[in-house]
């Protein structure tokens, strides 16, 4: 018995001391994801790739903002929502203990101002990605004044003077 005991302590622990000790998670792990509010344009496309619907997007009642929301407690960690994210804006963490008390404590939301349609004056897109088209495309060049903006235009209204455009244009077609 005496020669067992010394052999164990020959050999050292086979297990790390979690929970005593902290784990140290493996390159490339899923854990909780976060979310920065600063780099989010509010795109809703984290929303629409969640499977579990943990990402949900909803505009308030008088539709002058858009709430972005991630419950912790649906996530499966899955790791969609950093993949398609544009501008990078969640990362999935090492942090896997998420236990809490109380069940609103695994909700995380914020806010984002939409803008209205210039013309018709009706909600169409969270303010952050409209500027955000609107830097890239002039960052793009070449783009002409009248497209950067029809950013300000919603989608009916663009349709629209899309509309009007071709059959101008196919006037001026007969009447060559």
């Amino acid at each position: 018995m005496l020669k067992l005991f010394k052999e164990i302590r020959r050999a050292g622990d086979a297990t790390v001391g979690y929970p005593f000790q902290p784990l140290e998670m493996p390159a490339g792990f899923r854990g909780k994801p976060e979310h920065n509010e600063k780099l989010c344009i509010a795109c809703g496309a984290c929303a629409i790739a969640c499977p579990a619907n943990a990402i949900t997007m909803e505009l308030n009642a008088d539709q002058s903002l858009i709430t972005w929301d991630i419950s912790y407690g649906r996530c499966i960690f899955c790791g969609r929502c950093q993949e398609v994210c544009p501008l990078f804006a969640i990362k999935l963490t090492g942090e896997f203990e998420l236990a809490v008390k109380n069940k609103g404590d695994l909700r995380e939301s914020c806010s984002y101002a939409v803008v209205q349609c210039a013309r018709c004056g009706r909600p169409y897109a969270p303010a952050k990605e409209v500027d955000y088209a609107r830097r890239v495309l002039a960052s793009v060049g070449g783009v002409a004044a009248t497209d950067i903006e029809k950013l300000d235009l919603c989608l009916d209204c663009r349709r629209a003077d899309d509309a009007e455009a071709f059959q101008k244009q196919a006037r001026e077609r007969k009447g060559a």
